[in-house]
């Protein structure tokens, strides 16, 4: 797998608001995905969640993660991000996703009663389908 920075073309897709899919080890090693939003700012993944969810938990028991982002408008052509997640810290003004709502709805986040979770992803390796410069067959 090749290390980042990324292709030009994959920084582009990774810059878009695109749906994705974030994954997490269970403790039993099984894995645990979820869709997510997400945004990507030098060269790390911003990931915002309710303290509830298992994911957060997962990332604290085991910092290894991935995220899949997938083209909105080609669901085949995706790349995925393998690396750790570097700082979780509480969101306790919303900011952050707030942040992700205004960059996938256009609106700040709705739920204003629930306390949230920000986490840094800082990737090491990329994998993409179709790879870089090749033709989507």
């Amino acid at each position: 797998m090749p290390q980042l920075p990324l292709p030009d073309e994959l920084d582009e897709l990774v810059a878009r608001a695109n749906p994705a899919v974030v994954a997490t080890a269970r403790p039993d090693g099984a894995p645990h995905t979820a869709a997510t939003w997400y945004d990507w700012e030098n060269g790390r993944v911003l990931l915002n969640m309710d303290e509830t969810r298992a994911r957060l938990q997962h990332m604290r028991e085991n910092p290894r993660v991935s995220v899949t982002i997938f083209d909105g408008d080609d669901w085949g052509r995706h790349v995925t991000l393998l690396g750790s997640v570097i700082s979780i810290d509480s969101d306790g003004d919303l900011a952050d996703i707030d942040r992700l709502a205004v960059r996938y709805t256009g609106q700040p986040f709705g739920t204003r009663d629930r306390k949230r979770v920000t986490a840094w992803m800082q990737p090491d390796f990329w994998s993409s389908w179709p790879l870089p410069g090749s033709l989507h067959l």
